[in-house]
């Protein structure tokens, strides 16, 4: 096996799977294991020199927060100084554009697709996460049939919403865009998700577009007064649910728990023993309240030969602060209980090393939150990122730095004390060539 096309000495680099705006992806093969993955590239200039560093930060982030066995999984991602690669779930079966390219599915297939589609956008809802790009080309099929949605470029978080709790950024595919987004007025992230699950369910037993037009004006005024025809093939239940998914008034809209309420969605589901959704909430609390791996990403990001922090992590000034402990984490956990008393903040536990603290009162700017999470680098090695989530900066950085820190240095490890190991590139570095499109 030739070096060169081996990816830190973990990934076969193989055959080129397709090509984004900003990434190429491509068949690999880990070494040590044999299993197929798909590798995204990207290249750091070109994201760094269009302003879409966020949008890539974001998109990591994402992926982390929303594993389910419907949602294409997010290994690791790993970097040399010029490139970033994401090292993800292959999924075999290709695109289920690929499917609907080819006419209407039978409406069992159809419906199956479907509910894994509902239950994933359900679980990414729960963890504050909107899609924002939803359609047949972004969503893949693995070698079981099961259908995997991907590509998170365009995502966003709860964070994301202004002042009035609503986003604002105009994104997506024109065809799938939900018409409140269109009237650039703001939109809630979930229903704008639900307008295009609706148009993939047309799509996928019509096995064409519900909204089309010679022009892309005219497209948009069908989708702002949902002027679309059914088939004759669908039957009343399929009319009912598709359009109370697309009915152009979010405030009315269907919810996501009405939809997995009605009848032709449960008949997906009848006879089952246990869904796959529900695998995943079992599977979920099964795990202990231990402090999250770092992956070579994370690693990477800590190593001086690559250090990625302007590239991906938030200045520290005014919302982070982090730092290394060679004490276990029950000890790290004792004592950030300790200050939390000190402080007056009520502390609360998650899963995952994660600690919430909170003031009881609120200040000018809200409720002050703070947040702990301890992260495992070695056995004997954890990193402690402190931040602020909400609340006034002033009172935090007041907090920050005439209790948390003071308290906190007897178990801080000095940064003289030990290295940590350098990390090499295998891979030749090969310019992308990027075509310039851009999001709707």
């Amino acid at each position: 096996m030739d070096n060169r096309d081996i990816l830190m000495q973990k990934y076969e680099l193989g055959r080129l799977l397709g090509k984004g705006t900003f990434a190429k992806v491509y068949y690999g093969r880990c070494v040590r294991t044999g299993q197929s993955v798909a590798i995204k590239v990207i290249d750091k200039k070109k994201i760094t020199k269009v302003g879409i560093v966020d949008q890539i930060k974001r998109e990591i982030s994402i992926m982390r927060m929303v594993k389910h066995p419907h949602i294409v999984h997010l290994h690791e991602v790993m970097a040399t100084k010029t490139k970033i690669y994401f090292v993800m779930e292959y999924a075999k079966g290709g695109e289920l554009f690929n499917k609907v390219s080819k006419g209407k599915l039978e409406e069992d297939v159809a419906r199956k697709y479907f509910v894994q589609l509902i239950n994933a956008v359900e679980l990414c809802h729960s963890r504050g996460v909107y899609h924002r790009d939803l359609k047949p080309e972004n969503i893949l099929l693995d070698e079981n049939d099961n259908l995997k949605v991907s590509d998170f470029g365009l995502s966003a978080l709860t964070e994301c919403r202004r002042s009035d709790g609503l986003l604002h950024t105009t994104c997506g595919t024109p065809a799938y865009v939900a018409p409140e987004i269109i009237e650039r007025n703001g939109y809630d992230g979930i229903g704008a998700d639900i307008w295009s699950c609706g148009v993939v369910l047309f799509v996928l037993l019509a096995g064409y577009l519900p909204f089309h037009a010679s022009n892309l004006m005219e497209m948009y005024r069908k989708i702002g007064k949902a002027e679309y025809k059914f088939p004759s093939w669908f039957s009343p239940r399929i009319r009912r649910l598709v359009s109370k998914m697309l009915d152009p008034n979010p405030n009315t809209r269907i919810s996501i728990a009405k939809i997995k309420e009605s009848s032709w969605f449960k008949q997906g589901i009848e006879g089952s023993i246990i869904s796959p959704e529900d695998t995943f909430v079992l599977a979920e609390k099964k795990k202990q309240e231990v402090p999250r791996l770092l992956n070579a990403f994370d690693l990477i990001s800590l190593s001086d030969g690559f250090d990625l922090s302007n590239l991906f992590e938030e200045s520290c000034g005014d919302k982070e602060s982090r730092f290394i402990s060679c004490k276990p984490a029950s000890i790290i956990m004792s004592k950030l209980e300790r200050v939390a008393k000190i402080a007056k903040l009520k502390m609360s536990k998650k899963d995952g090393g994660l600690l919430k603290f909170e003031r009881s009162k609120e200040s000018r700017n809200g409720v002050l939150s703070i947040e702990a999470e301890i992260f495992v680098l070695t056995p004997v090695l954890h990193l402690v990122e402190v931040k602020k989530t909400s609340g006034d900066a002033v009172e935090y950085q007041k907090i920050l730095n005439k209790v948390i820190r003071p308290r906190l240095l007897d178990i801080v490890r000095s940064s003289q004390d030990e290295a940590l190991p350098q990390q090499r590139p295998l891979v030749q570095d090969e310019q992308l060539q990027v075509p310039q499109e851009q999001p709707v």
